[in-house]
């Protein structure tokens, strides 16, 4: 069972200036965000979890480290003239320094192969050697793992 300590308590406890810089200092959050699917549904869910997270730890005081890791069809999130959400990650890509964009080496290597040349990414994201390598690592970091 959790034990629950209010503002009050811990105030009591910790004496009220120490209780003010504890709240303050607030928790941050580390979340990985897995895409693996060419579907603009899936991928603005992606997006909007990733904004509601951000927004919501924010106003608690925390801060959110969200890392969204695309492979398979779901890469398709961050090539520039196939993505349906481009304009939506350069946005929030300024917006919030605390994320970031992984894109699978082993699939941008094989569709690079399939069109006979180097595809192109977003300049937003980072090739990571694997994104299901990539995912199992964010884990074991103590990232938490949403799949939209």
């Amino acid at each position: 069972m959790k034990h629950i300590i209010t503002a009050a308590a811990l105030a009591a406890t910790l004496g009220v200036g120490a209780a003010s810089q504890a709240l303050a200092e607030g928790k941050t959050h580390y979340v990985a965000v897995h895409v693996n699917q060419n579907d603009p549904k899936v991928m603005n869910m992606a997006l909007n979890n990733v904004q509601n997270l951000t927004r919501y730890y924010e106003a608690q005081g925390d801060a959110a480290v969200v890392e969204v890791v695309a492979y398979g069809p779901g890469l398709n999130m961050l090539i520039p003239g196939k993505s349906p959400v481009a304009d939506r990650i350069s946005a929030m890509s300024l917006e919030n320094e605390q994320l970031s964009f992984s894109a699978c080496g082993n699939t941008h290597r094989k569709m690079s192969e399939k069109a006979g040349k180097n595809v192109a990414l977003m300049e937003e994201a980072a090739i990571v050697p694997s994104g299901v390598v990539r995912l199992v690592e964010l884990q074991e970091q103590g990232f938490s793992y949403v799949r939209p």
